[in-house]
């Protein structure tokens, strides 16, 4: 493991608690510490990062808060949960269902929306004509109220003009649509990179600068084979992998 103190930069917008927690949750999901079960101290980790012990307990508490690490008196910081969280790819591809009970609180938020004219890739993989009105979502999810994916996506208006208000009630695409009349859709296609982060990652998902996303592009459609939604979302590579079910 690196322990120069180029771990973490100063000066760069994000706070050096933040960069450190990363940086920890990283090591923990790499198996770095699984020979001891838990983080080095406290005066350690502030020797490694250059910071001050305050700066190190901020980290610590925040990983506390997901449910990662644990402080146990006279023990030290003890590992709660290192494995990424396991996102399945399957026919019925759902967040909810698909992070299940691996988080006690999952959350859809509503960064933005708005109405658009579709751009020649987009109508060709929503099967309808350049120029034709699209709904675009901005949306951010969350598991045990860390951020977990950005996504942006895209339905076609004329059938799913009410969408926007349909996901800022409920905060979930699932039932989104079937508030809209359609009771059930299907992931025909799926396609994942990785790429380092952009600035609004880093300000959305709470990463520090460097960090690695995960992009999945993503199409479903109804059970008549009609293109729905098609959507581009960005996972953090340290918290979430995919497992793809036939």
């Amino acid at each position: 493991m690196d322990t120069g103190q180029m771990n973490v930069q100063r000066q760069n917008g994000v706070a050096l608690w933040r960069q450190i927690a990363d940086r920890i949750r990283t090591s923990i999901a790499n198996g770095e510490y699984d020979e001891t079960g838990k983080v080095p101290p406290e005066f350690a980790l502030a020797e490694q990062f250059g910071v001050n012990r305050h700066t190190v307990r901020s980290a610590l508490a925040a990983l506390a808060q997901e449910g990662i690490v644990r402080s146990v008196q006279g023990r030290g910081t003890l590992i709660e949960r290192k494995d990424r969280l396991n996102f399945p790819i399957s026919q019925r591809t759902r967040f909810n269902q698909g992070i299940g009970d691996q988080a006690r609180e999952k959350e859809g938020l509503l960064l933005h929306s708005a109405e658009e004219p579709a751009t020649a890739d987009l109508a060709a993989r929503l099967k309808i004509k350049p120029g034709a009105p699209v709904i675009r979502l901005e949306t951010l999810r969350k598991a045990d109220r860390r951020p977990v994916s950005r996504s942006t996506t895209w339905f076609p208006a004329d059938r799913f003009g009410g969408m926007t208000e349909a996901y800022r009630q409920s905060g979930s695409i699932t039932v989104a649509f079937r508030t809209l009349g359609l009771a059930d859709y299907l992931r025909v296609s799926t396609e994942i990179t990785a790429t380092h982060a952009d600035n609004a990652d880093l300000a959305d998902l709470e990463l520090s600068p460097g960090a690695i996303v995960l992009v999945a592009k993503a199409l479903n459609t109804d059970t008549d084979g009609v293109p729905v939604q098609y959507a581009v979302s960005r996972f953090p590579a340290d918290m979430v992998q995919f497992t793809i079910e036939n």
